[in-house]
């Protein structure tokens, strides 16, 4: 009688389980997806455009963006200048709306590939500004070695 009552006891804790974690008590679902939020903003120096990083990134002039794949990235891009912008990402081919002067965008891209891609001012020409790379990160359980040891 007591067994029947722990194995009883012991399914119920794991229906609740796979219950509750599906979301199906919460509004959203416990495990959300992990995104990867950067913001950067178009400047008018000097009769040159740069790319500033805002947030997630450095401050330095045309930053080297970095994302993972098959996590969401999202880059918000502000149009600090005086003149008319438009983000492209080559190889992604993603590009922001035309910005006026004080216009906000966001892009969400979802990378599935490795690589190192481009960006551009579309409207100042093919003149590269900076780099986006995408990386494809390992879980920790495919580590060999010392490091599988220290995780």
């Amino acid at each position: 009688m007591i067994l029947i009552a722990i194995v009883v006891g012991v399914v119920a804790l794991v229906g609740m389980i796979v219950f509750i974690g599906q979301g199906n008590v919460r509004h959203v679902p416990i495990a959300w997806q992990e995104r990867i939020e950067q913001t950067i903003a178009f400047e008018d120096i000097g009769g040159q455009v740069q790319l500033k990083g805002i947030s997630g990134v450095d401050g330095e002039p045309n930053p080297h963006l970095v994302t993972r794949i098959n996590f969401v990235y999202i880059l918000t891009v502000i149009n600090n200048g005086d003149k008319q912008h438009r983000l492209y990402i080559e190889g992604l081919n993603v590009e922001t709306n035309l910005l006026e002067p004080g216009q906000v965008d966001v892009l969400k891209i979802y990378p599935t590939k490795e690589g190192i891609y481009k960006y551009y001012d579309k409207l100042q020409g093919l003149e590269s500004l900076g780099l986006i790379e995408v990386r494809a990160v390992i879980p920790s359980d495919e580590f060999t070695g010392f490091l599988h040891d220290l995780i």
